[in-house]
């Protein structure tokens, strides 16, 4: 099924913004217990969301009556929502270009979601600069993981050559529709998920993100660190290993899981505010 179905379905706008990540970092940055606990250092840690294809009527925060996002409404609730926040395109690989560099499409290098016949994508140059370089020279610790879509494995473009100590995601966008993949890539070396070998359903690729995440913000806690963390849900395939709390309601099963997606990522977003504040 289509999003802009789904948006008919649910009464969801169908202008795709990135105001989750925004809203996300901005409230982050405004919580004490994201300060590094090194005495000596007052910047803040910056953990930077972005749900993949999450239109802003899809949370609670912002009108939405059916999808549960408690955490993210909490978020909203003690820091602040963005309503004139867009996207630097309509599609992924020239967005992400925008988000990392912080220039617009007409003068980023990326512009379309072009493929290569090997795995990743158009490659960014090795000569961008990245926000991640720029906190690391600051003395940062830089993570990414999730969906990065700007270079291959071991490419000019890859995450690892472009300011990042650590990364663990789908290097190839095309390969993150799939939500139960035979392997991930960590710091650009393949990292297999043998239980999802011969199409078995097991190893789910966003509960890895997220324990990943975790283990990030408890190695770094006592320096500042920037964790990007770019979540593939709720982008299709409309896959999730159970489509609880919705199971009950009388709509096309891909709405429910759709559902289930956005209200699985609002827990574990919980998850990770529980860590910083007993951190």
């Amino acid at each position: 099924m289509k999003t802009s179905t789904l948006h008919k379905n649910w009464g969801i706008s169908k202008r795709k913004a990135t105001g989750l990540m925004v809203l996300l970092c901005q409230v982050f940055l405004m919580i004490p217990e994201l300060q590094a606990q090194n005495t000596s250092s007052s910047r803040p840690n910056i953990i930077y969301i972005l749900a993949d294809d999450l239109g802003y009527g899809d949370l609670g925060c912002y009108g939405q009556k059916i999808i549960q996002t408690p955490k993210i409404d909490r978020l909203a609730t003690e820091g602040m929502r963005f309503t004139q926040h867009y996207a630097g395109s309509t599609v992924c690989a020239p967005s992400r270009d925008v988000l990392m560099t912080g220039l617009n499409t007409a003068h980023s290098y990326i512009r379309g979601n072009f493929s290569y016949e090997t795995e990743g994508n158009l490659p960014i140059p090795d000569s961008t600069l990245t926000v991640a370089e720029i906190l690391k020279k600051d003395g940062y610790k830089t993570g990414i993981i999730g969906k990065w879509g700007l270079g291959g494995p071991k490419s000019v473009g890859g995450p690892n050559n472009q300011g990042f100590d650590y990364s663990f995601c789908y290097l190839d966008q095309r390969n993150a529709h799939e939500y139960y993949p035979e392997y991930l890539w960590e710091n650009e070396e393949k990292y297999p998920l043998t239980k999802n070998l011969n199409h078995q359903q097991v190893q789910y690729s966003h509960d890895i993100f997220t324990d990943k995440a975790l283990q990030f913000v408890k190695e770094h806690k006592d320096e500042p660190f920037f964790l990007y963390l770019p979540y593939t849900i709720p982008h299709g395939k409309y896959q999730v290993p159970d489509d609880a709390p919705y199971s009950d309601l009388d709509l096309p099963q891909p709405i429910k899981n759709y559902a289930a997606m956005i209200t699985r990522m609002d827990g574990d977003i919980g998850k990770i505010m529980e860590l910083l504040k007993s951190s």
